[in-house]
């Protein structure tokens, strides 16, 4: 009989320890080095209440829209600078795209498949695939000039973030389907240093771009992390649905063109990074493998309702 106690005892304690741990402070001395890696409690960085330690390994984010808002007084600019630089004409009228109309083409990915396809809708029969590549390696040029003179800030809270994954050691990663030397411009804006830390997958490093998984797969690969351990930063509708369909967590950050975009399967939503009071500790509670270890707790007292654990 008191062997079956003993047995009882045990396995209660076994079943006990892992939930109680979360309500715990982090374990010190001879009991830090216990394999619970995914179970131990960490502090907030804002302090407070502790909560379990999530298993986030990458933080994947888009650049146009997410990083910086550079698609309006960006891309939009460079694209109208080179129409007329090549002297290209639509009926009587210059070959511009206005702010309306650029909002629309957004939702094609890729400038080389913008200009195509803008150049279909209209039935423009100059349009080929040579001439887009031509314009687009100038527009890109004339992209970096703008990015240089000062004109596209990094849209708030990025700096942080950023600052805050690398110093945690979660790797980061930047997947656009526009041209790798402008992307590279932006992630530059964040210093040298944290800029030699994120690589850069973009342009045509995938056959097909955006909304296909490919280039986030591409990036997981590269960093050997399991989807469930990434969470990805978007701002659009066809780049929320390359996640998604990678596997991944989502957080959206609404821009000027995509904010009416369908966001249905976003894991969260905020305007931006700041308002929206979006840290590390928000992503934590993002990442669907923090979903599948957090035994139930419930994470939104720490992550204001983006936490979902499963009692």
């Amino acid at each position: 009989q008191g062997v079956c106690k003993m047995k009882t005892c045990v396995l209660f304690v076994t079943l006990l320890l892992p939930l109680a741990s979360a309500f715990l402070p982090a374990p010190q001395g001879l009991f830090a080095a216990k394999k619970f890696p995914a179970l131990r409690a960490a502090a907030s960085p804002r302090g407070g209440a502790l909560q379990l330690k999530a298993t986030l390994s990458a933080l994947f984010f888009d650049c146009d829209g997410v990083l910086a808002d550079t698609e309006r007084d960006g891309h939009r600019i460079a694209f109208n600078m080179a129409f007329k630089e090549f002297g290209l004409k639509v009926g009587d009228g210059d070959m511009e795209w206005g702010e309306e109309l650029y909002g629309k083409l957004c939702e094609i990915g890729g400038g080389k498949e913008r200009m195509m396809g803008y150049w279909d809708q209209v039935g423009w029969p100059g349009g080929n695939w040579e001439l887009a590549v031509e314009l687009h390696q100038r527009k890109t040029q004339l992209f970096q000039e703008l990015i240089e003179t000062g004109k596209i800030p990094l849209r708030p809270g990025v700096d942080a973030l950023i600052t805050e994954a690398l110093e945690n050691n979660v790797r980061v990663a930047v997947c656009s389907t526009s041209n790798e030397k402008a992307v590279q411009k932006i992630v530059d804006m964040l210093g040298p240093e944290k800029a030699k830390q994120i690589k850069i997958f973009a342009g045509d490093c995938v056959p097909r771009k955006k909304p296909s998984p490919d280039i986030y797969n591409l990036a997981r690969e590269d960093y050997q992390v399991r989807p469930e351990d990434v969470v990805v930063i978007e701002d659009s509708g066809i780049g929320l649905k390359a996640a998604k369909e990678a596997g991944m967590s989502c957080l959206v950050t609404l821009s000027t063109y995509t904010k009416n975009d369908d966001f249905t399967d976003a894991d969260h939503i905020v305007d931006d990074l700041v308002s929206g009071d979006v840290d590390l500790a928000t992503l934590d509670g993002l990442a669907v493998s923090t979903q599948w270890e957090d035994w139930g707790v419930d994470r939104d007292v720490m992550n204001s309702g983006v936490g979902r654990g499963r009692w």
